[in-house]
């Protein structure tokens, strides 16, 4: 694993290269293009790329203050954390799509991606330490779908709104709420552009939020349920279960770092 910050020049690369890791990479300050066989594209600061082995690019500034972090990391630990968590499958660095998926953090969100790094940075950066980045960034992200540049505006806007516990607890109908379409509409649009209904999308975002609480908190998984719009126990495992690959008992007891529980 290695941490790298740097400041990109304005010249265009010559050559795109791949390399045999991955890749995180984030644009710190400035705009940032990203070269890539087939497209070109304009990062700005907060955007992050998950580049995988055999990705072809190459990065170039935009201007004088354009800089980027980037992260790599071993092909193995990537291998076993989708072997362990089984709803990483078809996202992020284990997308199977043409480019490199691109997401998006706003300021408190990077700020937070830039602590977890000085963390990183100041720490023994072995494969535990790699983990401990890695694992609650990616369990944050892997709920968001990066939508075709063709899907509507106020696709996008519904996606990033039901992030927000108070419309995801609604389900599906708190999605065709902040989409301010019809609900058939929606959920033909959604399938069309997610490939998923609005209530997958939905309980993908309940069981992202339910895995940060599970790690962050000591809350009962009766209060996590609830807090997701899951009254019903049973069903709330059976979901974990499915995107998650474990129990929420074990998913807890595998990752839950620096909290104590009461006596």
């Amino acid at each position: 694993m290695l941490l790298v910050r740097a400041t990109l020049g304005t010249k265009r690369p010559s050559t795109l290269h791949d390399h045999d890791f991955f890749e995180l990479i984030w644009v710190q300050n400035g705009v940032v293009r990203h070269h890539m066989p087939e497209l070109r594209e304009d990062l700005r600061e907060g955007d992050l790329l998950f580049v995988r082995p055999g990705d072809r690019h190459g990065l170039q500034g935009r201007g004088d203050e354009a800089m980027v972090v980037s992260v790599t990391f071993r092909p193995d630990l990537i291998a076993d954390l989708a072997k362990r968590h089984p709803a990483l499958m078809g996202t992020l660095f284990w997308s199977e799509a043409a480019q490199p998926v691109k997401l998006s953090r706003d300021n408190r969100q990077l700020a937070d991606l830039n602590q977890s790094a000085l963390r990183l940075e100041r720490g023994r950066q072995d494969a535990l330490e790699a983990e401990a980045f890695l694992l609650p960034l990616v369990t944050g992200l892997a709920g968001m779908t990066p939508l075709p540049r063709t899907a509507p505006d106020w696709l996008l806007a519904a996606c990033d709104a039901a992030r927000d516990p108070r419309v995801f607890r609604d389900g599906a109908a708190g999605f065709a709420r902040v989409a301010g379409k019809a609900h058939p509409h929606v959920s033909r649009t959604a399938r069309r552009f997610l490939g998923q209904s609005p209530s997958d999308y939905v309980n993908g975002q309940r069981m992202a939020f339910a895995a940060r609480r599970l790690t962050g908190s000591s809350d009962s998984l009766t209060e996590i349920a609830s807090d997701c719009g899951i009254p019903n126990l049973s069903h709330f495992h059976k979901l974990f279960r499915e995107f998650h690959g474990q129990t929420p008992q074990k998913f807890r007891r595998t990752h839950q770092r620096d909290v104590v529980q009461p006596g």
